[in-house]
């Protein structure tokens, strides 16, 4: 079996023959055949069926013909196993029963056990180890993110309990940062022991915060987890979310070696703000599916021109693919991407 390494490579800044691409939320309800599994099985029903969250994983790899898989999973898989119990609702996502809002709730919070209570991901991940011929992407949600969640209750527009905390009760919120950051170190540690080949922490809802905030109080926890897993020899990705493209700036120390951009900062301008430190990854608003062919090629070509001016590019979108994404368009700008930037790294 040959193996696709591209996405690894331009991880690591090194050469490549064509641009790898892979889409967040690859493995979703764009997909048909995904829609009737979920028919029968919720998300946390397939997570815990290792063969079947195998298969999900595979589905969009086969299909699409992307050069990593992204593991089938939720970024709120492990905080069950440190003593939160929660429920992704339909049309809402995370909905947390017992909400943090104390010292004494966060104390309550028990040390993550993955093999013990999260056996079935590492299974999966040692299946998909022994199928793919592309890389496997692992991930966690990031502390802030996850937080927000466990705060709020539930998703939030505004985060005024998250944000209230980290103002109004700082020590509690830097003792809760400190566990989830423990619980991430721990999960993504025990991905990469287990079979996978690259990492990703989704911050998916950090651009909620000015970058002082960000710096502040979210920032040393991520430079904590990049650091205390800089021994692991896998690429490491940093997604800071939607409307992130005024943190960029303040991550120039991180031990990370791909920063994943949104649509609302270009690849150029991503790169300058980040000094040209990292390898970026984005960053096709996924909107842009929706459109006619002719249109995505178009704005696809716009971010490959700028992707190809230095090493280290990834292709993906600004953020997760949604339900009404064609798997025909899907796959049509994959093989374009793969075709047009062959082309255009050999001129």
């Amino acid at each position: 079996m040959t193996y696709n390494d591209q996405f690894i490579r331009a991880c690591r800044k090194q050469e490549v023959s064509r641009i790898p691409v892979w889409y967040m939320r690859q493995a979703g309800r764009y997909d048909p055949e995904y829609r009737k599994i979920k028919e029968k099985y919720s998300l946390l029903e397939i997570c815990k069926q290792p063969e079947l969250a195998a298969e999900v994983t595979l589905m969009p790899v086969r299909k699409l013909g992307v050069d990593a898989a992204i593991l089938y999973s939720d970024i709120m898989n492990p905080v069950a196993s440190i003593g939160i119990d929660f429920d992704i609702v339909k049309n809402i996502g995370p909905v947390i029963d017992n909400p943090i809002s104390t010292a004494a709730d966060v104390e309550r919070l028990t040390p993550i056990d993955v093999e013990g209570d999260l056996g079935h991901v590492l299974e999966t991940i040692r299946i998909l180890d022994r199928e793919l011929d592309v890389p496997l992407i692992t991930f966690a949600g990031a502390p802030f993110t996850i937080a927000s969640y466990l705060i709020e209750g539930r998703p939030s527009r505004n985060y005024i309990k998250t944000k209230g905390m980290m103002y109004s009760e700082p020590k509690v919120w830097y003792a809760l940062m400190d566990k989830l950051g423990d619980m991430v170190i721990t999960y993504l540690r025990a991905h990469t022991n287990n079979g996978g080949k690259a990492f990703q922490l989704f911050d998916s809802w950090a651009g909620a915060l000015s970058p002082k905030d960000f710096e502040i109080y979210v920032l040393p926890t991520i430079t904590r987890i990049f650091a205390e897993l800089q021994d692991l020899d896998v690429p490491k990705i940093y997604f800071p979310g939607v409307s992130s493209g005024e943190l960029l700036p303040v991550l120039s120390h991180l031990q990370a070696d791909v920063i994943g951009l949104d649509w609302r900062v270009s690849i150029a301008e991503g790169r300058r703000r980040l000094n040209g430190k990292y390898a970026v990854q984005g960053n096709l608003d996924p909107t842009v599916l929706t459109g006619p062919m002719e249109v995505i090629k178009q704005y696809a070509k716009e971010i490959i021109d700028q992707g190809i001016q230095e090493p280290g590019y990834i292709f993906n979108l600004g953020h997760g693919l949604f339900p009404e994404a064609s798997l025909d368009k899907l796959r049509e700008l994959t093989e374009y991407i793969h075709i047009y930037s062959e082309q255009a790294l050999k001129a």
